[in-house]
């Protein structure tokens, strides 16, 4: 299956999916689309100030970011739909059981949620950094095989 569309979610859209939106498109290039949603955005949001300050000391500006709600025309759209726990794997099938082949865990290569940095300190979202930078590749090498 050809991958060119990316759809990566979270709850809030302001920490993680950013920070994967934008890292997974850094590195797949322009002929791939990437977009980031949340299962319950804080929408029009700016990404967090945490999270923009760590993706900017990996030389990565999310600054530009606003906070999207998750729609069943995203969803659609995408041709992989990256989701950062299990759990919101499990309530999107519930919902959209036509969703089920297309989703993942972005911590998927270990079997690893990648949790949530929101409202914490600073090493929970070099954390969340750090699962994101080393399952982009993973994620990036399987879309453009």
């Amino acid at each position: 299956m050809a991958m060119k569309y990316i759809l990566v979610l979270c709850t809030g859209n302001i920490c993680r999916s950013p920070t994967a939106e934008y890292l997974l498109q850094k590195t797949l290039g322009e002929e791939f689309e990437v977009k980031s949603a949340g299962l319950a955005a804080l929408v029009d949001h700016a990404a967090d100030e945490m999270a923009i300050k760590v993706a900017l000391s990996h030389d990565l500006d999310i600054s530009k970011h606003r906070a999207q709600q998750v729609t069943e025309e995203l969803l659609r759209w995408a041709d992989l739909v990256l989701v950062m726990e299990s759990a919101q794997k499990n309530d999107l099938v519930a919902k959209y059981p036509w969703l089920e082949p297309k989703i993942e865990r972005y911590g998927k290569p270990v079997e690893v949620d990648i949790p949530d940095p929101y409202r914490r300190p600073e090493n929970a979202f070099v954390m969340a950094w750090n699962f994101i930078a080393k399952f982009t590749p993973y994620w990036a090498k399987k879309i453009k095989d």
